[in-house]
């Protein structure tokens, strides 16, 4: 699990601060609807948390609509509560991990997807 500039592994520690974290997430379009999140257990050692930890913040994180279980296929983004379709967010991870790697300013990748939007 990637930390994110506000958190970072040692600061998510109750249900409630991981249950923030995705609900960051999710809303910011980050994760995108039907992307699957990390598993409970992944979530536990990603974080160092007990397993029940973990397990609270994802049934908090379904009681508000964010996620759906779907058994094996696991925990996935509810499409009503994403911002962004997941395939559009994907894009635009990679888009963005390529920018930087290629030092392309925040600003200039800004102004080149809001050229390419009104193409």
């Amino acid at each position: 699990m990637k930390d994110s500039p506000v958190h970072s592994a040692d600061t998510l520690r109750t249900a409630e601060q991981i249950f923030g974290y995705f609900k960051g997430l999710i809303l910011s379009g980050r994760l995108g609807a039907g992307e699957k999140l990390p598993t409970v257990r992944q979530t536990m050692v990603d974080l160092d948390v007990a397993l029940g930890t973990a397990a609270k913040a994802y049934k908090l994180l379904e009681q508000e609509g964010l996620v759906v279980s779907r058994g094996r296929a696991g925990t996935r983004v509810a499409d009503a509560s994403a911002a962004l379709p997941g395939a559009v967010a994907a894009q635009l991870r990679a888009a963005v991990a390529t920018a930087k790697s290629a030092n392309v300013p925040h600003g200039d990748l800004i102004n080149a997807l809001s050229a390419y939007w009104t193409e």
